[in-house]
């Protein structure tokens, strides 16, 4: 169990330092390689303080050991932190491609209302066009089928800018609707990702439902548990090994002592 509970450590305590290494980096990413290197000794050092303070508690100063103590706390805090960056980075960057798909769809659906109104526009002029020669017939200015026609014919030019102008239009929507018909899909896909949270959210705060919060609050969770278990199983193992050394040591001295009585 104690070989168990160590490589567990250590991965956790991986796992933590990646993350964290990430997210601190990204904080400065001036300087990215320093950062890195940086963090990657100081997570080294956080674990062996962490186990040499378990193993030496008794055999340190008492300034030194306050120092240690604090120092792992603050390093503790330190790759909590970087965890937390990382985490939040990844949520802010998937609300960004949601923000960017949306307004994609939005300026889509706009230009689509605008050819709308362009075709309502010209059926509402044709519409007065019909008006006029019923008009003209009601009052006896024109008589008869051969009398519409020539009115009809007369408009003929304006009729078939409108009709054309519609047909653009038309054509105009069905392009834009391929367009946003992969936009729509990537908007489900996108929504389907976040659905889990939006229970969770949902069955926190009811139908007024916070994604964003909810999600600080998932990573808090993450955070007060990742470092510091990986640091409370790297103490643990280390009291195991103690413990089997001593066991091995004083079994040795009472073999030893047998020998000798039966010597």
């Amino acid at each position: 169990m104690k070989y168990i509970t160590f490589s567990t450590s250590i991965v956790l305590a991986t796992i933590a330092a990646y993350f964290s290494i990430a997210g601190l980096s990204t904080l400065f990413a001036g300087a990215f390689w320093s950062v890195v290197i940086m963090a990657s000794a100081l997570e080294v050092g956080k674990l062996v303080t962490a186990a040499y303070l378990h193993l030496e508690w008794k055999e340190i100063n008492r300034l030194i050991r306050v120092y240690l103590v604090v120092a792992v706390i603050v390093l503790m805090l330190i790759t909590s932190m970087g965890i937390f960056g990382y985490l939040s980075k990844a949520h802010l960057e998937q609300n960004t491609e949601r923000g960017n798909n949306d307004l994609q769809l939005e300026q889509i659906d706009d230009r689509i209302e605008r050819q709308r109104e362009i075709i309502r526009d010209a059926e509402r002029i044709i519409g007065q066009l019909d008006g006029a020669v019923e008009t003209l017939m009601e009052f006896d200015r024109i008589r008869g089928n051969e009398g519409a026609l020539a009115v009809r014919n007369s408009q003929k030019q304006e009729r078939d800018a409108l009709n054309e102008q519609i047909d653009e239009a038309y054509q105009e929507i069905e392009e834009l609707q391929a367009k946003a018909s992969p936009l729509r899909q990537k908007q489900i896909d996108l929504e389907s990702e976040i659905g889990p949270l939006k229970y969770i959210a949902e069955l926190i705060y009811g139908e007024k439902y916070d994604v964003d919060t909810t999600v600080r609050m998932v990573i808090l969770l993450l955070v007060g548990v990742f470092d510091p278990l990986a640091v409370v199983l790297l103490i643990v193992s280390t009291q195991a090994f103690k413990r089997d050394r001593l066991d091995a040591i004083s079994k040795g001295l009472v073999d030893s002592r047998r020998i000798m009585v039966m010597k």
